[in-house]
């Protein structure tokens, strides 16, 4: 942040390591000063702080305290090597030093006035033995169960505080959620710069950890609700405001891998970095048309990373190596991932972490998306809507070209679960249609942007040497007899 003399007056900040708080908090925690980490039981908190010590460590050489009131050294180490993390040799290399501080209502007897210059002197001397820079108080509040004497206890309070901002000592501190109050005992209080909220929520029988920057004062920082992961590689948080319509568009064109596809959209196929949706009902070949994709780009050379809401890999590989799609060499090859999951196994935010992540472990140059409206089974149309919204705004931010299948139900072809269909540069529709006792399927190309594109209906055949489509079945209105448009 300037002022009218050039200087720079910007808060000086620590990065956290942790992927997506630092865009969040436009670079990290603010250097020296105290920041609040507030939520319920089992919502994150000491994984946050542990994180960031450990983060400082590794990654930017700064040596940690963790104060903990609540476990400790060996129920702490234990805790987080699930998740990565190595305190032990970080404690043996003297770059971490966990120190319990004990507290028993039943051990202690107070008499006349008193302070915590005892534990002044403890965190004073783990500050030294290893020169940190980092400090985590998990949790403080312990103090306040422990010590009956409130009001004397909160002048403490405010003078540690101040005593650590005196050594430009970076800290967090942890806190439980109060009734009225972001903490129970009011620390927020004494911590005035910034302060985070996790909350870990359960809605329908579907869990959801969400992260929230309450208030970071003199820093831009994101102010909606930010849905967080925790799994065996830390902590993540995925940043959605981040994400803005400065995608680059480009010219050049990937095939859809069959070639009357790729006809019927201008002769050259998908634009690379699009979006594609091929909606249809049950049976009319939407993923089959997805996998032909699939092939093509492995026959490209290039990755593919398949998310897979309905069948697991083995299914889908058997099922479509008897549509003449072996798509098994590029699996041994590396090419082509599979990520299958239910929906039902986590909250709609988890996945879109879940999905980020994998897409940056993959780095492909195409995602398929298989069946998006199995989703619906875990949130209303807008909460998918907004969910997938962001994974489309994501993956064009990449240059990922990316195609979602999505099952339609009911007799309008046009209208789709998830409401997505503007979001979409390209939109294919399949159906079935009865002649004759004989069930037939047909292919048609709704839109495709910034294309010339066909506008007729063609009849296709799903057979053993793949997809089929045929010469012009009807021209005319035929294909639009549907002709409300979702956009």
């Amino acid at each position: 942040m300037s002022i009218g003399n050039g200087e720079d007056h910007s808060i000086k900040k620590v990065p956290t390591g942790i992927a997506g708080l630092d865009e969040i908090t436009d670079g990290g925690l603010p250097f020296g000063r105290p920041t609040l980490v507030c939520g319920g039981p089992g919502s994150g908190k000491t994984l946050l702080g542990t994180s960031f010590l450990v983060n400082g460590i590794v990654r930017y050489d700064e040596p940690a305290v963790l104060m903990s009131f609540e476990e400790n050294a060996a129920e702490l180490t234990q805790d987080v090597a699930s998740l990565g993390f190595n305190l032990g040799k970080l404690i043996d290399d003297k770059k971490l030093v966990v120190d319990y501080v004990h507290i028993d209502r039943s051990e202690i007897e107070e008499t006349g006035e008193y302070d915590l210059e005892g534990l002044f002197v403890r965190l004073e001397h783990s500050i030294n033995l290893v020169g940190a820079r980092r400090i985590v108080l998990d949790t403080i509040e312990s103090l306040f169960s422990g010590l009956a004497d409130q009001s004397i206890l909160r002048a403490e309070l405010r003078r540690l505080f101040r005593w650590l901002r005196d050594r430009n000592l970076t800290v967090v501190v942890t806190g439980e959620k109060g009734e009225s109050t972001l903490t129970r005992y009011g620390l927020e209080e004494y911590i005035t710069d910034v302060v985070i909220q996790l909350d870990h929520r359960v809605l329908d029988q579907i869990s959801t950890r969400r992260l929230r920057i309450v208030k970071y004062r003199g820093s831009p920082h994101g102010t909606n609700e930010y849905p967080f992961l925790i799994d065996d590689s830390g902590l993540s948080v995925l940043p959605v405001t981040s994400l803005t319509l400065r995608h680059e568009a480009a010219s050049d064109r990937v095939s859809t891998g069959l070639p009357k596809l790729d006809q019927m959209l201008g002769g050259e196929g998908y634009y690379r970095g699009s979006t594609v949706l091929i909606t249809g009902t049950a049976g009319t070949g939407k993923t089959t048309l997805a996998a032909h994709f699939a092939d093509a780009a492995a026959r490209r050379g290039e990755r593919c990373l398949y998310f897979l809401f309905e069948e697991s890999p083995s299914q889908m590989l058997r099922n479509m190596r008897a549509a003449g799609i072996d798509l098994a060499p590029a699996v041994d090859a590396g090419l082509l991932t599979f990520h299958a999951d239910r929906p039902s196994r986590y909250g709609l935010e988890t996945h879109l972490v879940m999905m980020h992540r994998a897409v940056q472990e993959c780095r492909p140059t195409v995602v398929i998306v298989d069946p998006m409206t199995n989703l619906l089974t875990i949130g209303t149309q807008l909460d998918v809507r907004a969910m997938l919204t962001r994974m489309v705004d994501y993956l064009k931010m990449k240059g990922i070209t990316a195609l979602f299948t999505s099952l339609t139900a009911g007799v309008d072809l046009q209208t789709t679960d998830a409401m997505i269909s503007s979001l979409m540069d390209t939109w294919i529709f399949t159906a079935l249609e009865e002649r004759e006792r004989r069930l037939r399927r047909f292919i048609y190309v709704l839109k495709s942007r910034g294309m010339p594109h066909s506008d007729e209906m063609r009849e296709f055949r799903i057979t053993g040497n793949g997809l089929d489509i045929g010469a012009l079945e009807v021209a005319g209105n035929r294909g639009r007899r549907h002709a409300r448009r979702d956009v």
